[in-house]
C-alpha cells in the first residue's frame, strides 16, 4: 500500500518589498520549536523511507561495498612537532579517531617518520583524545579545535554534540591525564596558543558571525577572559592563528571583498595587537611570515593590482605599502595565485592554471629569494595539497596527491634535492587498479561562447559507444575550486556503469577571480545556464541521454539544483539537493539571521537594490516553482544546521508537490546534525549509500 505524501498546511503571509508582494504559504515551518513542525518533517521522513524501501537491498549492498574498501584500523603518517610525532588511529567497529602521541627517539632522523604498527602496544605512546569516549551518548559529535602547546604539556580541544558549530573548549593535561576546570562554552571553531600560558579563541554573535577575539589565562574560569579585538561592521568575521615560526600572532578579518590583518608579538601575549595594513573596500591581501638573510619580512599575496593576485614582501618593522612592495610574482591573467606557505629555508606558493591547483616552491638563502619551481605531475587532472608539517626548521614538506583514478597519496617533498618520497596510499581493499578506471577533461563552448571545464570519469571498459547513465555535480559559488579526487563512495557509482561528471562552471574558482566574479552578484544566473549548457554538451555528444541523466548539488550547490530544476527540467531524470539553499531572497532579506549580512557581497543586498531584488526573485528556486513536469527530487537537509535552514528545503518540497504537475518529491531530515550531515564514519556512510542508491536507481533503474 502507497502511503500518501504528507501536504503542508498553507498559512499565507505576504512579503512585500521595492513594491512586489510575494505571498508565501509555507513560511510557518520556520519555527521548528513547534509540535506542528516537527510533526511534518518527520512524516517527510517516513514517506521518503516508505518511497525508497525498495531500494534497501541496494542501499546495503553500496553500504557494505563502501565498509569492505576501506581499511577500517589505519593510523596516518606521524608529523612532528617539537619533541613529539603526532598522528591519529581509527579502530575497525569505531566511529571516530584516536589522536596519539610518541615521543622522538634519541638517534633517530630527526624528520623521518618513525614507522608505527596499526596493532599492538606501541612503545611510549600517550593517548591524548579518543573521540570514540568523548562522543559516547550522545546522537551528534563533532571535534572542533585540537591544539596542543609547543612544549607538549596542554592539549585544548573543542566539542559540538548537537551539530549547530556552537562549541565547549576544554583543556587537557597531557603530563597528567587530567582535564583542567577551565571550561569555556559557545565559542566558534580553532584555539591557538602562546606557550603554555595563554589560548586565544573566536566567538560570534547572534547572527552566528565570527566577530571577536578573546584570550584565556590557563587556570582562571571563562568570564575573566579578555576581548582582545571586535569587529563591529557585520559583513566581516574574524579568525586568529600564528605563524610557523612561531613570532607573531595573526588576526585576520575579512568580508567577501575585502581583507586586514592584525598582529602581536608572542613574546608579549597580553599586549595590544596592531594593523599591519587597514583595509581598503575591495582590496584583499594574506601574508606570512618570512625570515631573509637575517631580516623578518611578510611575504604578501593581494589583489590591489590584479584580480589574480600579486606576490611581493616587505620588511615587517617598515610599513606596508602594496604598492610599494619587493615584487616576486607579477600580477598574471591566467595565473591565480591562491596562498602562500612559509618555511625557515623556502617557500610554498599555491595557484591556479588551466583550471587545476598547481604548487611551485622557492628556496630561501643568504642572497634572498630565488626563483620559482613548479612542482610537476604526470596526470593531466588531479589534485595537489601543499602542507601539513607544523616545524618551522623541517627541510622536509608533506605533499598530498590524488586523481579521480590515484587513491591519495602522501608524500615527503625534501626542497633541496627536489625529491619525493612516498609515505602512504590509500589502501583500498579488496583490490583496486586504476588501469580499470579513465578520467578526462572536456571543454564544453556556453551560450556566451565561454569554455566551461568539465571532468568525466569511468570505468575503462566501458562502452561509450552509446548513451549511458550519468551523474553531473556541480558547486559554483564562494570562489570554491571542486578538485578532482579519489572517492572510495564513488566506485559504487561507477562499477554500475555509470559516469560521473563534474562541472566546474562560473562562480566557483577554477579558473580565476573572473570566473569567480562573472558567477555572482548580478551575474549568478551564468553559474545556472553553464551547468545547464554542460547537460547539453553530455546529451549532444552522446555520453548520456535525459532519461538517464541525474544531477547533484549541495548547499549554494543545492540553490543550482533548484535553478535547473526550474528551467530545464526535461533535461534531468532526476535531481538530489543536498541541505539547498533554495530560498535564497527569504533569507537573504533577513539580516538577523545566521550569516546573511556577509553574504551581501556574493549575492547583493535586495534590501536596499531593488535591482538586486528582481534579479533574485528571477532565480530563487522556491519563488520560481510552476505548474510543469519536474524530474524526481530528493532534498535532504538537518534540523540543526546553522548556514542553511531546514525550511527551505521543507518549503521547496511542499511547494514542489502542490504546485508541480508531474515528479515525485522527497525530503530527507536528519534531526540531530548540522550542516555536513550525520557524524561519525559509519552513519555518513548509511547516509551516502541511502543518497547514491537513489541516484543510481533513478538513472539506471538498479535496485541491488
Amino acid at each position: 500500500m502507497t502511503t500518501q505524501p504528507p501536504i503542508a498546511q498553507k498559512k499565507p503571509i505576504t512579503r512585500s518589498f521595492h513594491g512586489y508582494d510575494f505571498v508565501d504559504n509555507y513560511e510557518w515551518l520556520r519555527d521548528k520549536e513547534s509540535p506542528e513542525t516537527i510533526s511534518y518533517l518527520e512524516a517527510e521522513n517516513a514517506y521518503t523511507q516508505q518511497q525508497t524501501q525498495q531500494l534497501e537491498t541496494l542501499r546495503e549492498n553500496i553500504f557494505h561495498e563502501i565498509k569492505s574498501r576501506v581499511k577500517e584500523t589505519d593510523m596516518s603518517i606521524p608529523q612532528r612537532m617539537e619533541n613529539y610525532w603526532y598522528y591519529s588511529r581509527t579502530i575497525e567497529g569505531k566511529s571516530y579517531g584516536i589522536s596519539c602521541r610518541v615521543p622522538v627517539a634519541e638517534g633517530q632522523d630527526a624528520w623521518v617518520p618513525p614507522v608505527i604498527p596499526e596493532t599492538g602496544e606501541v612503545e611510549g605512546e600517550e593517548i591524548m583524545l579518543d573521540l570514540n569516549a568523548l562522543a559516547e551518548g550522545h546522537d551528534y559529535f563533532q571535534l572542533g579545535a585540537s591544539s596542543v602547546t609547543r612544549s607538549g604539556r596542554y592539549l585544548a580541544y573543542s566539542t559540538d554534540v548537537a551539530g549547530d558549530e556552537r562549541f565547549t573548549l576544554r583543556i587537557k593535561d597531557l603530563e597528567t591525564g587530567e582535564l583542567l576546570d577551565d571550561v569555556i562554552e559557545n565559542i566558534h571553531y580553532g584555539a591557538t596558543w602562546v606557550g603554555d600560558e595563554y589560548v586565544f579563541y573566536t566567538r560570534v554573535d547572534d547572527a552566528w558571525r565570527a566577530d571577536s577575539v578573546w584570550r584565556h589565562k590557563v587556570g582562571t574560569p571563562a568570564h575573566e577572559d579578555v576581548r582582545v579585538f571586535y569587529e563591529p561592521d557585520e559583513r566581516f568575521n574574524v579568525g586568529i592563528g600564528g605563524v610557523r615560526s612561531k613570532k607573531y600572532l595573526i588576526i585576520g578579518v575579512g568580508s567577501r571583498t575585502t581583507s586586514e590583518a592584525w598582529m602581536l608579538e608572542t613574546t608579549d601575549p597580553e599586549g595590544e595587537f596592531r594593523c599591519i595594513l587597514p583595509r581598503t573596500q575591495g582590496v584583499e591581501y594574506d601574508l606570512d611570515h618570512a625570515e631573509v638573510g637575517g631580516q623578518d619580512c611578510w611575504v604578501v599575496i593581494h589583489n590591489a593590482h590584479g584580480p589574480n593576485f600579486a606576490m611581493g614582501w616587505s620588511p615587517i618593522d617598515a610599513e606596508l605599502n602594496l604598492d610599494d612592495l619587493n615584487p616576486l610574482l607579477p600580477h598574471r591573467e591566467d595565473v591565480r595565485l591562491d596562498g602562500v606557505d612559509c618555511y625557515r629555508d623556502f617557500i610554498f606558493v599555491g595557484y591556479r592554471e588551466g583550471a587545476i591547483g598547481r604548487a611551485a616552491v622557492m628556496r630561501l638563502g643568504d642572497e634572498g629569494f630565488g626563483a620559482f619551481e613548479e612542482l610537476c605531475f604526470d596526470e593531466e587532472i588531479y589534485s595537489v595539497g601543499v602542507g601539513g608539517n607544523p616545524a618551522w626548521d623541517a627541510p622536509v614538506v608533506r605533499i598530498s596527491y590524488t586523481s579521480f583514478t590515484t587513491p591519495s597519496q602522501l608524500f615527503d617533498y625534501t626542497v633541496a634535492t627536489g625529491e619525493f618520497t612516498l609515505l602512504k596510499e590509500q589502501e583500498v581493499l579488496g583490490g583496486y587498479d586504476r588501469e580499470h578506471y579513465t578520467s578526462r577533461r572536456m571543454w564544453v563552448r556556453a551560450q556566451d561562447g565561454t569554455l566551461i571545464p568539465v571532468s568525466i570519469v569511468h570505468r575503462a571498459d566501458l562502452d561509450t559507444s552509446s548513451p549511458k547513465p550519468t551523474m553531473l555535480y556541480a558547486y559554483g559559488s564562494y570562489e570554491a575550486s571542486m578538485e578532482p579526487g579519489f572517492s572510495v563512495l564513488r566506485l559504487s557509482l561507477l562499477d554500475r556503469g555509470m559516469i560521473f561528471a563534474l562541472a566546474h562552471v562560473r562562480g566557483g574558482g577554477e579558473m580565476g577571480r573572473a570566473w569567480y566574479d562573472n558567477g555572482k552578484m548580478l551575474c549568478k544566473r551564468n553559474t545556472f545556464t553553464d551547468f545547464i549548457d554542460v547537460a547539453d554538451a553530455l546529451i549532444a555528444e552522446g555520453i548520456t541521454a535525459p532519461e538517464m541523466l541525474v544531477a547533484n548539488g549541495g548547499s549554494a550547490g543545492g540553490l543550482l539544483m533548484g535553478a535547473v530544476a526550474n528551467m530545464a527540467p526535461e533535461k534531468f531524470k532526476a535531481i538530489e539537493a543536498d541541505v539547498p539553499f533554495v530560498d535564497p531572497l527569504t533569507t537573504i532579506l533577513k539580516p538577523e539571521l545566521p550569516l546573511t549580512a556577509g553574504e551581501w557581497e556574493e549575492w547583493g543586498n535586495p534590501i536596499d537594490s531593488k535591482e538586486v531584488y528582481e534579479y533574485m526573485a528571477s532565480y530563487s528556486p522556491y519563488e520560481n516553482v510552476e505548474a510543469k513536469n519536474y524530474p524526481n527530487i530528493l532534498a535532504t537537509t538537518s534540523l540543526n544546521d546553522t548556514r542553511v535552514y531546514y525550511v527551505e528545503p521543507a518549503k521547496w518540497v511542499a511547494k514542489l508537490r502542490d504546485t508541480a504537475t508531474g515528479g515525485q518529491f522527497l525530503l530527507k531530515t536528519e534531526m540531530v546534525a548540522g550542516h555536513g550531515g550525520v557524524s561519525g564514519r559509519y552513519e555518513s556512510w548509511r547516509q551516502a549509500a541511502f543518497e547514491y542508491a537513489w541516484l543510481i536507481n533513478q538513472a539506471t533503474g538498479i535496485t541491488e
